[in-house]
């Protein structure tokens, strides 16, 4: 049984995949520049997802208007990790002034039911978007016809195919005081 709230994430010793969902304006100069750029919006929030499968839910696999394109976005662990030092929870006090925002949501199976354990989705904050941008982030990668296959897969009835070509998601090791200050475990 998984623990009630774990970060799964497609990882290796260095990097962490996340996952966004944007309109073609934002999608195509990101992929072409290899990170974000305008039109990509500096001075708000923007939150990333390592659970696939949530982002999916969300965008309605990248149907939903401004959705329409399925970003991976490789990240370094170290930032990523300082990311998560600094956020505070949702619904804590202190929301209102933090850097970093952490909200736990049902994870999705694979057809969209809210499953019993919930998966991360991190709020970075507008004075922390460069640090993402400039420093964080390594590449950028187009997975919307990898999207539509699996969700054209889904409408097929072929559920065995369609989870074949999911991105892999293994539970992330956190570092002890980030775990405990993220109620995660």
């Amino acid at each position: 049984m998984a623990p009630q709230r774990q970060i799964r994430a497609d990882y290796d010793d260095s990097h962490i995949t996340v996952y966004q969902a944007y309109s073609s304006a934002i999608a195509d100069p990101a992929l072409a520049a290899g990170r974000f750029v305008p039109p990509f919006s500096f001075g708000r929030m923007t939150w990333v997802k390592p659970s696939y499968l949530w982002l999916m839910h969300r965008s309605n696999w990248a149907r939903k208007p401004g959705q329409e394109r399925v970003l991976a976005v490789r990240i370094t662990r170290a930032g990523w990790e300082r990311a998560l030092a600094q956020a505070v929870l949702t619904g804590s006090p202190g929301l209102e002034g933090a850097r970093v925002h952490v909200q736990w949501d049902p994870e999705r199976s694979l057809r969209g039911a809210a499953l019993n354990h919930y998966s991360i989705q991190v709020g970075v904050g507008r004075d922390v978007v460069r640090e993402l941008v400039d420093e964080w982030t390594t590449g950028v990668a187009d997975l919307t016809g990898r999207t539509r296959r699996i969700a054209a897969l889904l409408q097929a009835g072929r559920a065995e195919q369609a989870r074949r070509l999911l991105p892999p998601e293994r539970p992330y090791p956190l570092p002890v005081a980030i775990a405990t200050r993220l109620d995660a475990g």
